[in-house]
C-alpha cells in the first residue's frame, strides 16, 4: 500500500519515509563509481581521465530529468494535498511524456556535437577518441536517463519510495555486473562501460514507465492528458533550480579540470575524477534526503498545515547538521583506503588525491544547509527562490573561488574552493528561509497562531 502523507511524521517516520530515497541515491552514486574503478584499474589512467573529462557535458543534457521530476513532483503532491487526484494524474502524465519527448531530442544533439565539446574541453589527441565513442554511445540511452531521474522523485510523490529504490537497484546491479564483464572480461575499454551504463538506463527508466502505464496500487498512474502549457511551464519554473544545480555542478567540473589540466595534467583530471565519485556518494545522502522529504512539504503546504511544515523544516536541518558533521568526519579517517581503491597503482597520483580529498572534505559540514534550502522552495512551488540559492552557489560562489583562489592558494586554492563557497551559500539560504517564513507558514511572528494537523 502507497505511504500516507496526511499525518504527522515523527523522527523514526520521516527517516525511514526518506531512507529508500537515500539508498536509492547512493546507490546510483555507487554504480557510477563502479564504473570509474573498472576503467581506471583495467583501461588505464587516461581512459579514466578522458571518461571523468567528457561525463559533465553529459550530465548537462541529462538534467532535464531533474527539472521535470523535482518540479512536477512539486506541483502533483500540491494539488493531491489540494484534493484533486484526477488532476494530479493528468499533471504526471502530461510531464513524464514530455520529459521522454526533449530527452529524445536531446540524445539527438549530444550525438552530434560530442567531439566539438571534448575539443573544447581541451581533450589532447589520445583522449579525445575516448572521450568522443563514450560520449555518443552513452547518448543512445539517454531518453531512459532522463525518465530514470523524472521517476525517482515521482515514485515518493505516488507514496512507492521503496519501489524507486527497488529500480534504482535493479539497474545499478545490472550496470555493475556488465561493467565488470564488459570492461574487465572482455577488455572493450570506454565503449563497454558505455554500453553497461546503456543497459542500466533503460532498465532505470524504463520498468517505472511499464508500472506506472499500468493499474497499481500507488497514487499516480499513465494515462490520457492534454497539452497544459501552464502545467508545464510551472513545473519548468519550479524544478529550474534543481536543473540549475545539475548544469552548475558540471560547469564546475569542468571548470576544475580545465584548472587542474594546467596546473596538473593528466594527473590532476584523474585525481578530481576520484574526488567527484567519492563526493557523489556524500552528496547523495543529502539529495536522497530532499528529494524524499519535499513532497511531504508540498502536500503540507497544499494543505495549509503549517504546524507539520514547521515540524519537518526543524528535523530536516537537524539531520543536515548530524549528517554533515559524520560525513566530514568519515571523509578525513577514510581518505586512505578510499584513494587507494581508485589508484592506489600510481603512487604519486595517490598521495596527491589523498591531500586534495581531506581539503575538498571540510565542505560536507556546509553543504547540505544550501542543497536542502533549495529543495525547501522548490517543494513550496517557489521555483525562483530556489533557482537563485542553487546559481548563487554554484554559478557564482563556487566558480569565482574556483579562479580566484588557485592565483593564491595555488593547486590547494582549487580543493578549499567549494567549502568557501558553501560558507557564501549558507548566509543566502538562512537569509531567504527567515525571511520567506511568515508567507508561507512554516514560522510565525510572536503571538500569531498556526492551524493545527486535524
Amino acid at each position: 500500500m502507497p505511504i500516507s502523507m496526511d499525518k504527522h511524521f515523527t523522527w523514526g517516520q520521516l527517516l525511514r519515509f526518506t531512507l529508500p530515497s537515500i539508498v536509492m541515491f547512493i546507490f546510483t552514486s555507487l554504480y557510477g563509481i563502479v564504473d570509474g574503478l573498472c576503467v581506471s584499474n583495467f583501461a588505464g589512467k587516461t581512459a579514466f581521465a578522458a571518461v571523468n573529462l567528457i561525463m559533465p557535458p553529459i550530465m548537462i543534457l541529462s538534467t532535464v530529468g531533474f527539472m521535470f521530476g523535482t518540479g512536477g513532483s512539486a506541483l502533483v503532491a500540491k494539488t493531491r494535498g489540494e484534493g484533486d487526484d484526477a488532476r494530479a494524474n493528468r499533471y504526471f502524465s502530461l510531464i513524464v511524456y514530455a520529459a521522454f519527448a526533449l530527452g529524445i531530442v536531446l540524445g539527438v544533439v549530444g550525438i552530434a556535437v560530442m567531439e566539438p565539446i571534448a575539443r573544447l574541453l581541451g581533450a589532447n589527441d589520445e583522449m579525445l577518441g575516448l572521450c568522443v565513442v563514450y560520449g555518443r554511445i552513452i547518448m543512445i540511452s539517454l531518453p531512459f536517463y532522463v525518465l530514470q531521474y523524472v521517476f525517482q522523485s515521482f515514485c515518493v510523490t505516488a507514496g512507492k519510495p521503496t519501489f524507486g529504490l527497488i529500480v534504482i537497484v535493479v539497474a545499478g546491479c545490472a550496470n555493475m555486473a556488465l561493467d565488470v564483464l564488459f570492461v574487465g572480461v572482455f577488455q572493450w575499454g570506454v565503449e563497454g562501460a558505455a554500453l553497461a551504463t546503456n543497459v542500466s538506463e533503460v532498465l532505470g527508466g524504463g520498468i517505472p514507465l511499464i508500472y506506472f502505464f499500468r493499474k497499481n496500487k500507488s497514487f499516480l498512474r499513465l494515462g490520457r492528458t492534454s497539452f497544459m502549457p501552464r502545467a508545464l511551464g510551472k513545473t519548468c519554473v519550479n524544478g529550474l533550480s534543481e536543473m540549475m544545480t545539475s548544469i552548475a555542478m558540471s560547469i564546475v567540473s569542468m571548470l576544475y579540470n580545465f584548472q587542474l589540466m594546467h596546473a596538473a595534467g593528466e594527473n590532476g583530471v584523474a585525481a578530481y575524477g576520484v574526488i567527484a565519485y567519492v563526493v557523489m556518494i556524500f552528496a547523495a545522502i543529502f539529495m536522497g534526503y530532499d528529494m524524499g522529504s519535499a513532497p511531504l512539504m508540498s502536500y503540507q503546504y497544499g494543505a495549509k498545515n503549517h504546524v507539520e511544515m514547521r515540524s519537518l523544516l526543524k528535523k530536516s536541518l537537524i539531520y543536515t547538521a548530524v549528517g554533515g558533521l559524520l560525513m566530514f568526519i568519515a571523509g578525513q579517517l577514510l581518505a586512505v583506503p578510499i584513494v587507494g581503491v581508485f589508484v592506489g597503482y600510481d603512487e604519486e597520483l595517490r598521495t596527491f588525491t589523498e591531500h586534495g580529498f581531506r581539503i575538498y572534505a571540510i565542505a560536507f559540514l556546509l553543504m547540505g544547509f544550501s542543497m536542502y534550502g533549495s529543495s525547501f522552495f522548490t517543494a513550496l512551488n517557489n521555483g525562483v527562490v530556489s533557482a537563485i540559492i542553487s546559481f548563487l552557489r554554484t554559478l557564482v560562489f563556487e566558480t569565482s573561488s574556483v579562479i580566484v583562489l588557485p592565483l593564491v592558494l595555488g593547486i590547494d586554492g582549487i580543493w578549499i574552493s567549494v567549502s568557501v563557497a558553501e560558507v557564501a551559500a549558507l548566509v543566502v539560504t538562512a537569509a531567504f528561509m527567515f525571511g520567506l517564513g511568515p508567507r508561507y507558514g512554516y514560522w510565525y511572528p510572536k503571538g500569531a497562531k498556526p492551524r493545527l494537523i486535524t
